[in-house]
């Protein structure tokens, strides 16, 4: 090799040198540095929401921590889908301040960290622990869905016989079925609006609910979203 190609690949070398350095430097502290800089940064401002996105995945991840597949409780979901309903959650937020749930669980202990999330986001969550507690609840305020399970005590059909109590009523609420025991091969009630065990969908379903009141002509949150008859209180 002549001495002139010697010359120019030692002329080089240093550039080259400091490339790989670069590289090596990037993927070395990339890590650590988007750990840093990331939470301060994510925040959920749609519509003039602004949460931190670090305590909604926070709650999320104690709600997977705390769920039980064995009992009436929401089922685990991966990461990957904890991750999905965070990146919906930045562009739909804004549809949820100001929502009102009513949830029907007589073990809320099962939903403390999702009720968490839902306030977190702005909405109000009443909980309540039977049907009866539900309709003098529902005469009382007003709701923009309710969440029920359906398993209580020893009356595995408990949160399905309330949508006939509501309907003996007048009472018309999107109902979201949020329980692990349920088959809807045995029939849907044509109230409920979706049905899952994993709460990702739960929170996912909820979204759906406001969208579709907020993107409605003549919506009013003055007025209760469901129709009592004055006489069936």
């Amino acid at each position: 090799m002549s001495e002139a190609l010697w010359g120019k690949l030692i002329d080089v070398i240093p550039s080259l040198l400091w490339v790989l350095f670069a590289l090596i430097a990037f993927f070395a502290l990339r890590r650590p540095f988007m750990e840093k800089i990331v939470p301060r940064i994510s925040t959920i401002g749609a519509l003039g929401v602004e949460i931190t996105l670090t305590e909604v995945e926070r709650l999320l991840n104690k709600a997977a921590e705390n769920t039980d597949s064995s009992a009436d409780s929401p089922l685990p979901v991966t990461r990957t889908a904890r991750r999905a309903v965070l990146r919906r959650l930045d562009h739909a937020a804004g549809y949820l301040k100001g929502g009102r749930i009513l949830w029907v669980d007589d073990l809320p202990v099962n939903n403390v960290y999702l009720t968490e999330v839902f306030r977190e986001l702005g909405m109000k969550v009443d909980q309540v622990t039977s049907t009866d507690e539900a309709l003098s609840q529902l005469n009382r305020a007003s709701y923009d869905v309710v969440i029920s399970d359906v398993n209580r005590g020893t009356d595995g059909q408990a949160g399905i016989k309330m949508l006939q109590e509501f309907r003996d009523r007048g009472i018309d609420l999107p109902v979201l079925i949020h329980a692990a025991r349920f088959d809807p091969r045995l029939g849907v009630d044509p109230m409920i609006f979706g049905y899952t065990p994993w709460y990702d969908e739960l929170i996912h379903y909820v979204i759906d609910v406001m969208e579709r009141i907020h993107l409605s002509d003549g919506y009013n949150r003055d007025v209760r979203y469901y129709r009592m008859d004055p006489g069936s209180a």
